[in-house]
């Protein structure tokens, strides 16, 4: 919304009044007559030259005297205020260019401008009404008010929490005249008022707050499990071989619950610092799955579980980083043989499907286990979120497993699918952008006969 029509003030000067006549050739007619008049009498009665020439320039004065006060006079408008044409059109450019809201009302808060990006964030306000209509917080109010009438510029911060939460800054400044229009100091008539979402920032900063609780807590638990145990080692246990040696193997399972938190941790961290890198490999996600399938299967039948796969050999060539899609997938396939176990199997697919106007390769891996509740599905990305801690912490699961895959995707452009297909069970899904075989510039990098990025991040296992 970008409002650039100037708004009437009833306190405007009237329109000049149209131009007179020309005061030359009123008088000038009218006075030649009445010379050839006195000429002409003075001639028949023999009246002297200089009696006939004094009652010209007498008439003369006359008549010039009465056409002057008969005739309308013209009002001149006194230019007014450049306050009152203000903003002008290069002020106004100006602020349009700005990507942030800006509004210029005038001292009673009456809007005169809205640059372009007021309307997106604010909605439509027209000229002439005041900005508490959109701008309703009454520390920012207070400070409008005291700018307008003569205080310094002020910065006022504030939150809203309807239609949604936000928090918003906003800078106020009084607009000064011109320059070459001098004034005696009063309140200012105009107002400028930038306005800035801190939303973004706000909600960032309770993240990373909820985060440091949430890794403090996870990692407070095990330690405290170890002080406990060590001290009963120095004390009542120090003489009883049984009770050590089940004590050692408790506090043997609790450092290896930390030491899979802080892998993941700095795994987590590893992977936001290279989001903005840009991935350069082309990979083939077929090899890749058939890796992960053979490294993965003799651990789900020690479970009970089969994994099955439907990989065609048809090249399936996306642009990508090779460990961290390993990562990706050992992660989803570990996930369903530990949460799926119940149903006895898991089957791994992949396809490339050229429907849409990108050809994407999609891979699903789904178990036939409980499934998850419809409820949990938006937050099973989420940090340390679990469905049943007890069952997760029962797996070795730390929480940031799926986390860890959301981002590996973001990075990829990727997306993840989750949902509970009938029949039961889950269904996780990965679209990945495809590459024409034109656009590979190097030959696939083939994950069948390297199982070191496997072995390196088969404990980042994340929660469903």
């Amino acid at each position: 919304m970008s409002t650039n029509e100037p708004i009437p003030d009833p306190d405007d000067d009237p329109p000049p009044a149209a131009p007179a006549p020309s005061t030359t050739a009123v008088v000038l007619v009218p006075l030649a007559v009445g010379t050839l008049s006195i000429i002409a009498l003075g001639a028949a009665f023999a009246v002297p030259w200089p009696a006939a020439a004094l009652a010209v320039c007498a008439t003369g004065v006359a008549t010039a005297v009465a056409l002057n006060q008969a005739r309308p006079r013209t009002v001149t408008s006194r230019p007014r205020d450049a306050n009152a044409r203000f903003p002008d059109a290069g002020v106004k450019a100006a602020l349009d260019a700005l990507p942030e809201p800006a509004f210029v009302v005038d001292r009673r808060g009456r809007l005169r401008f809205a640059n372009r990006a007021a309307g997106p964030a604010f909605g439509t306000l027209g000229l002439g009404d005041p900005l508490s209509f959109r701008l309703r917080a009454p520390s920012f109010l207070e400070a409008l008010d005291r700018v307008s009438t003569g205080a310094a510029q002020e910065r006022i911060t504030w939150a809203e929490k309807v239609p949604m939460e936000r928090w918003l800054e906003a800078f106020i400044a009084p607009l000064a005249a011109p320059a070459g229009e001098p004034r005696p100091p009063r309140p200012s008539d105009l107002v400028l008022v930038l306005v800035r979402d801190l939303t973004e920032g706000h909600m960032v900063e309770r993240m990373r707050a909820d985060f440091v609780a949430n890794a403090s807590h996870e990692l407070r638990t095990p330690l405290a499990s170890l002080t406990g145990f060590i001290d009963t080692l120095r004390g009542p246990a120090r003489e009883d071989p049984v009770a050590r040696e089940r004590f050692l193997a408790i506090m043997g399972e609790q450092a290896a619950r930390m030491r899979r938190l802080i892998d993941d941790l700095l795994s987590l961290s590893r992977i936001e610092m290279r989001a903005h890198v840009p991935l350069t490999d082309d990979v083939d996600v077929g090899p890749l799955l058939n890796h992960v399938v053979d490294t993965l299967a003799p651990v789900a039948a020690d479970g009970g579980v089969a994994i099955e796969s439907d990989i065609p050999p048809a090249p399936l060539v996306v642009r990508g980083d090779r460990d961290e899609l390993v990562q990706v997938f050992a992660n989803l396939v570990e996930n369903a043989v530990n949460y799926g176990a119940s149903g006895g199997r898991v089957v791994v697919t992949a396809r490339c499907d050229r429907s849409a106007e990108r050809p994407a390769v999609i891979v699903a891996v789904r178990d036939y286990g409980p499934g998850v509740a419809a409820e949990h599905i938006p937050r099973l990305t989420e940090r340390f979120y679990r469905v049943d801690v007890g069952a997760s912490r029962a797996r070795k699961g730390t929480g940031l497993g799926l986390a860890i895959v959301k981002h590996i995707l973001n990075r990829h452009r990727a997306r993840l699918s989750i949902e509970t297909p009938a029949g039961g069970g889950a269904l996780f899904s990965v679209r990945l952008e495809a590459l024409p075989p034109s656009q590979s510039e190097s030959p696939p990098v083939d994950a069948s006969n390297d199982s070191s990025g496997l072995h390196s991040h088969k404990r980042i296992i994340g929660e469903s």
